[in-house]
């Protein structure tokens, strides 16, 4: 149905983030490749410029999951800032859409920094009637999860971040649910990090407390702290099909 749509539209190039990993639709990386490939061939028999990258998902995203604390991560990086991971693909993302549209002479990254991408967002939002100074949701409630041991991060699974999230509010199991907008995880600690014992590893997020225990449950582990020296195996960008 992605394609579909994007077909329909009269899409003349298109760009695809096809996610593999715990937090994905697709876990396998041989099953994800296949569904980029066939997208790929799909959109090019439609006559559409196709490219599609391949992305780790295995850990999250940026350093939140939730609903507001996810705009306000993507706001820190239209501002300049925001997490290293989020800003890469952010970037390798809007090269690929500028090449498919023959621009070669912009830079999304110095866009980034100078002020131009906020600027942009801000426009986008008032032409809508909206006002982007408004201020986003914040939860209640928080409580905090340490790191058990010296060591470094090697891994942080994102399905079980993604079910602690939901638990704590931030998704619906029903479509009659309600949702909390300022419901979440913020992550203090990636994969590649140095903590100690006794850290901050994660900071859960909720107007209603008694969801803590079942969200820690989901978080029971997720996180794996080794030795120091160890070397996490990450590659965000694995592959991209064209």
């Amino acid at each position: 149905s992605i394609m579909s749509k994007k077909i329909a539209e009269g899409t003349g190039s298109l760009v695809l983030d096809v996610k593999v990993g715990s937090g994905a639709f697709m876990k396998d990386e041989a099953r994800a490749r296949e569904l980029a490939e066939t997208m790929v061939a799909l959109g090019k028999d439609a006559g559409v410029n196709t490219v599609a990258l391949l992305t780790n998902m295995s850990t999250p995203l940026g350093l939140t999951a939730g609903n507001a604390i996810e705009v306000e991560e993507s706001l820190e990086v239209l501002a300049g800032g925001g997490p290293e991971d989020v800003v890469e693909l952010t970037v390798r993302l809007a090269e690929e859409m500028l090449a498919c549209a023959g621009v070669h002479n912009a830079d999304p990254h110095a866009a980034l920094k100078d002020g131009r991408a906020m600027d942009v967002w801000n426009r986008m939002i008032a032409a809508q009637g909206g006002d982007p100074r408004a201020k986003l949701p914040v939860a209640k409630e928080s409580e905090v999860i340490y790191a058990p041991a010296d060591g470094v991060v090697v891994e942080l699974d994102a399905l079980a971040v993604g079910v602690a999230a939901w638990r704590l509010g931030a998704g619906r199991a029903r479509k009659e649910d309600a949702v909390q907008a300022g419901a979440g995880i913020r992550m203090h600690a990636k994969p590649g990090a140095v903590v100690r014992a006794g850290e901050p590893l994660m900071t859960l997020l909720t107007d209603t407390p008694e969801k803590f225990a079942r969200a820690k449950e989901a978080l029971e582990h997720a996180v794996t702290v080794a030795p120091e020296g160890s070397r996490p195996a990450q590659q965000l960008i694995i592959d991209r099909i064209a």
